[in-house]
Parts: structure tokens; C-alpha cells; sequence
């Protein structure tokens, strides 16, 4: 069926609290107010955050088309984290780069115990070098070569390296991976494990596991401040990825959302976490999208980038969430502060 604009605003705010958006508030509540009416409004409670949230994914999602398994919780003063979306949210999802998070958490749990450090070397040689259009070491062409735990982490992280992933495999085999997953309570959220021990498939994850292994994180519950502080100033970096919910941010916006985003076929992922201004954690969300999107299938099936209907639909709700916490915080001790954004020529 053809869906207008007008038919989407429609359904999407009466549906915004019913069945999809968990806690959100009522039908009735949510069409109080138009499309543009929740774009303008700065909440300044949590629970205002978390119906204008709730509206954006209902509309941004209907748009997009496709399948969403969603999980965007807003904390409260008190740091209680509350859902503004539950939309299929224990679903078990293919995560693809997504689950990069939950690798790069394995890796510096083991740099937490002493077992490694991120300035050791790692070998990187011409076999184990991935040669897709992702990351940069199918660019270099200067094999053998070796560098250091904490370069392939940031690089796992910006630029989403799929060679980083093998390289990650040698130091944290699959196996482990899965079991210090599981020891932090991450039963969905796992590798799968191939013939090669140093090797594996990105796998699966839930929305809502997602969600709570980056409230864990930005609690300091997960790793140790060092490390913490390691993971969120390269997911907040700006050579992360800029086309989904941070697409519409400003360089100096951008700083305060973490995020990572996954693709794979139809599948267009990602998830993250949104700040205020003084470095407290506000919103969390996951968001994992494939199937049939709004247009061209063909184009879509090829498309990455921020033209594809899902991103356009996790730009739309990225502006959304950010605006969310401009006026609101909780009482968390600060977890961190980006440094300002400070171009450079060289010499």
C-alpha cells in the first residue's frame, strides 16, 4: 500500500503508545500534538523526552518501511533508565558491526586483567587483510606489518575495519569472546564461532541487550574507568559514523552521541548512546532494521548510505533524541566530557 505523509502522521501517532512504544504515554496523549509541534518542543522531563521520542520512531519508522526491533530508553533524575521504545526489543537479531561493541568490550576486559595492553603489537600479514570497501587496511598495500591493540580497537570502532575483527580474533579468541559475553550477562550477544579458533562471524544480539550493555558502560559497571573512558572517546569521536542518527548533528553535537552502526544485505543497524552537555548519559538506543524499506528495492538493497530509508528514518530520530536532553540530566556522576572539536593543518 502506497503511504502519504499525511496517512503516516496519522497512524504513527496513534500507534506511537499503543503496540509498539511500551511505556510512552496514551494514543490520545501522543495526537495532542502534530508532527511539527513534538520537532519544536524541548522536553524538560524525562518523560516529555520519552513521548517525543516515541512519537519520532513511530512516524520515522512507518516512513522507512521495513522491519524494526527497537530499544531507546531515557533516563530519569535519578538515573533510572525507562523505555521510550519497546518495539520487539527481546527479538534476537543479526547484529553484523553492531556487536563491534561487544568485541571491543571482550578485548579491554582482558587489558582490565592484565592479560593484554593496548600498546602491544599484533602481526598484520597479507592473509588475514580483508579486502572490502570498508575500513583501511585493504587500502595500505604494505604487508607484513604489525600495530598496536589500541589501533585496531579505533579503527574496529571509526571506520568499522572488518579486518580488525580477525585481528581482535587473535588475541580474543571466539570461544572467550563468548564467555566473558556471557559472564557480563550477555547471553544473545555473541560471536559465532567458524573452524578457525581466532576467527568469527559478527552474530547475533537483542535489542534490549544491546540497550543494557551500553548502560552498564557508561555506568562504569562493565570495565574500568580507563577502559571505559577508552571505548566512549572513540565511539564519540568524529570519524564514527556520521550517517545515521548523527547525520543531522552539528561536529560540536556530534561530539556528545556515541554510537556504532552495522550493515549487512538488508540489515541497517545501530546503537548508541546520547549525552547532555556536562557528560551524563541520557538516552541509550538500539536500533536494528531490514526487509522490504519504503522505494526502489534494488536501490536500496545496494545502498549504505544516508539516503537509504532507514537512515533517513534514524537521522530523523537522531535530531529528535539529541533535542531530548538539552534541558534535562540525572543525578550520575559525569561518565565523560568530549573535548571540543579543533581542526587542524598540520605543522
Amino acid at each position: 500500500m502506497d503511504i502519504n505523509r499525511r496517512f503516516a502522521l496519522g497512524l504513527g501517532s496513534a500507534a506511537a503508545a499503543t503496540a509498539v512504544l511500551g511505556t510512552a504515554g496514551t494514543a490520545s496523549a501522543q495526537a495532542e500534538r502534530t508532527e511539527a509541534d513534538w520537532d519544536a518542543l524541548i522536553p524538560t522531563t524525562a518523560e516529555l523526552a520519552r513521548r517525543k521520542i516515541a512519537f519520532k520512531y513511530g512516524v520515522a519508522t512507518l516512513l522507512a518501511g521495513g522491519t524494526w526491533s527497537s530499544h531507546i530508553g531515557v533516563a530519569d533524575p535519578d538515573c533510572a533508565v525507562k523505555p521510550a521504545v519497546e518495539d520487539h526489543a527481546d527479538r534476537v537479531v543479526e547484529a553484523y558491526s553492531v556487536n563491534k561493541i561487544a568485541v571491543a568490550v571482550a578485548v579491554l576486559d582482558k587489558v582490565d586483567r592484565g592479560l593484554l595492553r593496548l600498546d602491544q603489537r599484533v602481526d598484520v600479514t597479507a592473509d588475514i587483510v580483508i579486502h572490502d570497501t570498508d575500513g583501511i587496511f585493504g587500502l595500505d598495500g604494505a604487508y607484513p606489518s604489525s600495530v598496536t591493540l589500541g589501533h585496531v580497537l579505533a579503527t574496529l570502532l571509526t571506520v568499522s575495519d572488518n579486518t580488525c575483527v580477525r585481528l581482535c580474533g587473535l588475541v580474543v579468541p571466539a570461544l572467550e569472546l563468548n564467555e566473558i559475553l556471557r559472564g557480563k550477562g550477555f547471553t544473545h550477544t555473541q560471536v559465532v564461532p567458524v573452524a578457525n579458533p581466532n576467527r568469527f562471524f559478527l552474530g547475533t544480539t537483542t535489542p534490549r541487550e544491546t540497550s543494557a550493555l551500553l548502560q552498564k558502560l557508561v555506568k562504569g559497571e562493565l570495565l574500568s574507568a580507563a577502559s571505559t573512558a577508552y571505548l566512549l572517546n572513540v565511539l564519540r569521536s568524529l570519524t564514527s559514523f556520521t550517517d545515521g542518527v548523527r547525520l543531522e548533528l552539528s561536529s560540536q553535537e556530534r561530539l556528545n552521541v556515541a554510537t556504532k552502526a552495522g550493515w549487512f544485505e538488508d540489515g541497517r543497524n545501530e546503537a548508541g548512546v546520547v549525552f547532555d552537555a556536562n557528560g551524563k548519559a541520557i538516552v541509550t538506543y538500539a536500533l536494528f532494521a531490514s526487509g522490504a524499506f519504503r522505494g526502489d528495492q534494488a536501490v536500496n538493497a545496494g545502498n549504505y548510505g544516508a539516503t537509504h530509508p532507514a537512515l533517513r528514518a534514524r537521522a530523523a530520530l537522531g535530531r529528535s533524541m539529541y533535542d531530548s536532553v538539552l534541558r534535562i540530566t540525572t543525578n550520575a556522576t559525569r561518565a565523560y566530557r568530549a573535548r571540543p572539536h579543533h581542526p587542524w593543518i598540520g605543522a
